[in-house]
C-alpha cells in the first residue's frame, strides 16, 4: 500500500475505533485549555514516540522533538528558537512542573555526531550545525574512552547528550528558578527501541538505572 494512503486508512481507523469510543473525551479537549502532565523534550526518531511509550492519552504530554533530544543554551535574540519557544510556553504559559528529557538507543543524531569526529560529517546543510550543541560530550568521551569500541562511544554520547540537554535547561533563568523553589522538576530519561527498557538518570550516582516491569 501506498504510505499515504496507509495514513488516510489509520485516520479511518482512529475514527472508526478510538475516536467513536471516546467522542465525549475529544470534545472536552477541544473546549479547554490544555493541561499537560509533563513536557518531554525528545527525539523526531519514528521508532521512539514518547506517547506509545507512556500509553498516554491525548492532552496528558506536551512534546518537543527535534534531532538527538537536544537543548540548546539560552539566547534570547531575533533569531528562531523552535525549541526553546516550546520550553518557554510549557513553563510560563502552561505551568508544567515536570520536564523530561528523552534519550533513546540507535540515535542517527548521534551517530552523525559520532562519525562527525571520525572524519566524516553529514551531508545537508543544517545537521551538522545542530548537533555541534553536543560537540563538548563527544570530545569528552572521546577523550577519556580512547580504547572503547565504537558501539559503546556511541551510546555513551546518546546517555551523556540527556544530562548535557538538563545542563542547557538550567541555563533559561525561568526553569532555573523554578527549579530551585521546587516548582519544577527536571528528569533524564533513556529508551533502549530493541529492549523496550526506560532507564532513568539518577544524578546522585551520574547513572542511568533500569525501570523494573511490574510484577
Amino acid at each position: 500500500m501506498d504510505p499515504i494512503d496507509s495514513l488516510i486508512e489509520g485516520y479511518r481507523a482512529f475514527r472508526a475505533g478510538t475516536y467513536s469510543q471516546n467522542v465525549e473525551r475529544y470534545r472536552e479537549l477541544g473546549e479547554r485549555d490544555q493541561k499537560p502532565k509533563a513536557l518531554i523534550i525528545a527525539c523526531c526518531d519514528s521508532r521512539a514516540d514518547p506517547a506509545m511509550v507512556f500509553s498516554a492519552d491525548p492532552g496528558e504530554l506536551f512534546v518537543v522533538r527535534n534531532v538527538a533530544n537536544l537543548v540548546p543554551p539560552y539566547e534570547p535574540d531575533s533569531h528562531y528558537h523552535g525549541t526553546s519557544a516550546a520550553i518557554e510556553f510549557g513553563v510560563t504559559g502552561l505551568n508544567i512542573k515536570d520536564i523530561i528529557v528523552m534519550g533513546h538507543a540507535r540515535c542517527g543524531g548521534i551517530r552523525a555526531l559520532y562519525e562527525s569526529g571520525q572524519g566524516n560529517p553529514p551531508g545537508g546543510e543544517f545537521v551538522s550545525g545542530w548537533m555541534s550543541l553536543a560537540n563538548g560530550v563527544a570530545e569528552k568521551i572521546r577523550k577519556t574512552h580512547k580504547n572503547v569500541p565504537p558501539e559503546k562511544i556511541v551510546r555513551m554520547m546518546e546517555m551523556r547528550s540527556v544530562i548535557s540537554s538538563l545542563e542547557q535547561l538550567r541555563t533559561f533563568p525561568f526553569v532555573r528558578e523554578r527549579e530551585a523553589s521546587g516548582e519544577l522538576r527536571l528528569h533524564g530519561w533513556f529508551y533502549g527501541i530493541a529492549s523496550g527498557v526506560l532507564s532513568i538518570y539518577d544524578p546522585a550516582t551520574d547513572e542511568f538505572k533500569d525501570v523494573p516491569d511490574a510484577v
